[in-house]
């Protein structure tokens, strides 16, 4: 496969090297991760480990019915661009798309395992293919095991696991830094070239695991900000009701001065203001309603026109009147309250 397209290949390695370069200057960079110059740089690696992906996939370097033995030495390292998009990826910035670039390097890094367990590069569990589920898992166990006490042996293997990787990941590397160099400078032999990129497809299939797992526990609080975000966009769009101006009701003008003068911008009114503004508009509870019978008020009325016209009559009743009270002091009939 590689033999009939050798004039592509030193081509295609090229881009590779050069895309791998920048993801190790990025990862080893000091700058800040929204640093412009490191975003730059990040872009740019993508732009060429991409083109080299197209590259191998227009090659047809690879097959789902081939063994790892099968393929040459200098295209197994062809197989690390998934992983290598992948960690490059979520070095990208951006907190509004956050949510698109772990889904992204997620499928990179899964794509790169599944070809990885095909090739049976090292022995390894396929994490699940989409974040949350467990692989083969069902509907129905899902709904089950929902409200399930968390399982506290599996948790207990799964930290065993990640220990066990994380000690393996660091072995790996530390021979691979012994045999970078003479690799890169191409003065290695075609062996130790072999398994130099085959040590490096067993590190990457490390830090895969690692990085899905920590994109899977991500992800549920992104998606989150992501609702909220959302909730609170259609808010905003709601047109905003007008707040209701409060008043305070004062007992006298020289409250509502005191009032006025330290709240501005609220209105104030005395009670005496408070009625007359009530009265005025009819909504007192006894207004209309006067508090002696008409007949009374008739009566009253008639007797004052009388006594200011000498009625002979009237005179004589109010003479009589006044003779009565000259003779009967106060109190006089009442012998209940007597000592």
């Amino acid at each position: 496969m590689a033999a009939e397209s050798e004039s592509e290949l030193p081509k295609l390695s090229e881009v590779l090297e050069k895309g791998w370069r920048i993801l190790e200057e990025v990862e080893v960079s000091n700058e800040p991760v929204a640093a412009r110059a490191l975003q730059d740089k990040v872009k740019l690696g993508l732009g060429l480990l991409e083109e080299a992906t197209r590259m191998v996939a227009q090659l047809d370097l690879f097959s789902s019915n081939e063994d790892l033995d099968e393929l040459s030495s200098s295209d197994i390292r062809y197989l690390l661009l998934p992983a290598l998009l992948g960690a490059l990826t979520l070095k990208q910035s951006g907190l509004n798309q956050r949510l698109q670039h772990l889904e992204v390097a997620r499928s990179y890094f899964l794509d790169f395992l599944k070809r990885c367990h095909e090739y049976k590069v090292s022995s390894f569990n396929l994490p699940a293919e989409q974040a949350g589920t467990s692989q083969g898992e069902n509907e129905t166990t899902r709904n089950t095991c929902s409200a399930a006490p968390p399982n506290l042996t599996a948790m207990a293997v799964q930290r065993q696991a990640k220990i066990e990787r994380y000690k393996q990941r660091k072995e790996l590397e530390n021979i691979l830094s012994s045999m970078h160099e003479s690799v890169r400078s191409g003065t290695a032999e075609e062996e130790q070239v072999r398994e130099f990129y085959l040590l490096q497809l067993q590190r990457w299939v490390c830090t895969s695991l690692e990085e899905i797992e920590g994109i899977d526990q991500e992800l549920p609080m992104v998606k989150a900000r992501e609702m909220m975000k959302g909730v609170e966009i259609s808010q905003r769009s709601r047109p905003a009701r007008p707040p209701m101006k409060p008043f305070i009701l004062t007992r006298d003008a020289l409250q509502a001065k005191v009032f006025g003068a330290g709240y501005p911008s609220l209105p104030t009114m005395t009670v005496d203001d408070w009625y007359e503004q009530h009265r005025s508009k009819g909504v007192l509870p006894d207004q209309g309603v006067s508090s002696k019978p008409a007949d009374e008020e008739q009566e009253a009325a008639e007797r004052e026109r009388k006594e200011e016209e000498d009625d002979p009559e009237t005179l004589q009743k109010a003479r009589n009147w006044d003779d009565w009270r000259d003779t009967h002091p106060r109190g006089y009939g009442n012998r209940k309250n007597m000592g």
